[in-house]
């Protein structure tokens, strides 16, 4: 018997035997059983291979209904899942919300529209290029942030569209014994449309119970002219009233860029790392796209933020005006935020309605 449960992986641990099982859920095995993918005689696939016949590529996607929910995966025991790969189209990414329920919640631990999970807030593909997210062409989306469970998981998706959307998917996962110390992922997604003057925008608040905090990404259209990257992220642990425990110095700071992200030639540069990144612009194109839009993402992998009982995470929103002075801005900020903490989870807010998460 292996003492090695398959978790935790990497290059150190690579070479290492483990009792622990591999699974995957896609359309093609909807349960993920052993032995039993690529079975479907029909499918979104499968005129495609009325010649062939079962076992090519019969089911390769799925059709979500407008106003339905799909059961992307339903696994029971215990182990986690280690990569999520799918795909639809990008004027869906705000109208289809991706849920996740650990050992049988009512309520979900991650709630987000699956474009923000994977850092593409703008139904305009970017590709990303880090350690627990990859998004490549053209518009493949990749999660490897690892999700422990005990008893069970369940993946649905939501199609609030007025038309039916397609979705290819697949949920790769391991099934073995899960430490007693390991807590559960979570993820949320808030936007404020425009922040209120003199305002901040709230990234995340209401977290109570032990965990770390462990990833932010911002979609952020910028209302005015001029630098508008001044604000500081701050972060509210455990008790913290008026004043943070923790202060950035600024917007571009946190993302781990400096001096506005201007290169020499006047121009903001974009990137994209394995922790960091401000890998989206979107530039007004002298007609009907009037404002500048970016992407930035910050994973706390390496410097996860730990708190006891509570979390609050807010972000300013501060430009320049005459003299010298800031000017609180009015942007449209839209935050996926991630982390891990025990169970039970407080309750989400309710997560706004088709309106209030249209990219216009």
């Amino acid at each position: 018997m292996s003492s090695f449960n398959g978790l935790n992986m990497g290059l150190g641990n690579l070479g290492r035997l483990s009792d622990a099982k591999t699974r995957s859920i896609s359309a093609e095995n909807f349960t993920g059983e052993k032995g039993k993918g690529g079975m479907a005689e029909e499918g979104t696939g499968a005129g495609c291979a009325r010649d062939l016949g079962i076992g090519w590529k019969v089911s390769p996607s799925v059709e979500i209904e407008a106003g339905a929910t799909f059961t992307m995966a339903e696994i029971t025991g215990s182990g986690a899942i280690q990569h999520i790969w799918l795909t639809t189209a990008p004027n869906l990414w705000r109208q289809f919300i991706l849920r996740i329920y650990w050992d049988d919640e009512t309520e979900p631990s991650v709630e987000v529209p699956v474009g923000d999970f994977f850092c593409n807030g703008w139904q305009e593909r970017s590709n990303v290029n880090s350690f627990p997210v990859s998004v490549n062409p053209a518009g493949g989306m990749n999660s490897y942030w690892q999700m422990p469970f005990r008893r069970s998981a369940r993946f649905t998706m939501t199609n609030t569209a007025n038309d039916k959307g397609v979705l290819y998917y697949q949920v790769d996962y391991t099934l073995t014994e899960v430490p007693n110390d390991m807590a559960y992922f979570h993820a949320q997604w808030r936007r404020s449309n425009p922040v209120p003057y003199k305002d901040v925008h709230t990234l995340l608040d209401g977290v109570k119970g032990k965990g770390h905090y462990v990833g932010t990404y911002l979609a952020w259209q910028v209302n005015n002219t001029g630098w508008w990257g001044e604000g500081e992220v701050k972060f509210y642990l455990d008790g913290d009233g008026e004043f943070p425990t923790i202060c950035g110095t600024g917007t571009e700071d946190y993302f781990g860029g400096a001096w506005n992200w201007e290169q020499p030639q006047g121009q903001y540069q974009t990137y994209s790392t394995a922790f960091l990144g401000m890998h989206q612009l979107i530039k007004p194109d002298g007609l009907y796209r009037s404002q500048q839009r970016f992407g930035m993402y910050r994973w706390h992998v390496m410097d996860p933020i730990r708190f006891d009982s509570d979390l609050k995470v807010t972000i300013q929103d501060l430009g320049w005006r005459s003299g010298g002075r800031y000017l609180p801005q009015q942007s449209d900020i839209a935050s996926t935020t991630f982390w891990y903490q025990a169970e039970p989870h407080a309750p989400f807010p309710e997560l706004p309605g088709n309106d209030e998460r249209e990219v216009i």
